[in-house]
């Protein structure tokens, strides 16, 4: 069974491993996020993702953004649920 495009923009919206890509001691912004599909298997998928690091100051005033980008593997239930994720590779702009 396979995810649909929305199913895992909602995925990828709100899960924590994309926050393990970032290299600012930011935090991924969900509006920003890009997915795609590069690798599609009943049971798995590879995706690509994108997005902006969000940096911030001590202010607590937005320092700046930071391009971010990654391939996530994601691990299927029978019904389609992510069982599980492997963050293959990543880097931002700064490392």
């Amino acid at each position: 069974m396979r995810m649909n495009q929305k199913a895992l923009a909602d995925f990828f919206a709100t899960t924590p491993r994309l926050a393990e890509l970032c290299t600012q001691n930011g935090w991924p912004d969900p509006a920003s996020l890009k997915v795609s599909v590069i690798e599609n298997k009943p049971d798995e998928a590879l995706c690509a993702v994108s997005f902006d690091e969000v940096v911030m100051e001590g202010s607590g005033c937005e320092a700046g953004r930071v391009p971010c980008w990654g391939k996530i593997r994601l691990r299927f239930t029978p019904e389609g649920n992510v069982a599980a994720t492997e963050i293959e590779s990543g880097k931002s702009q700064n490392v």
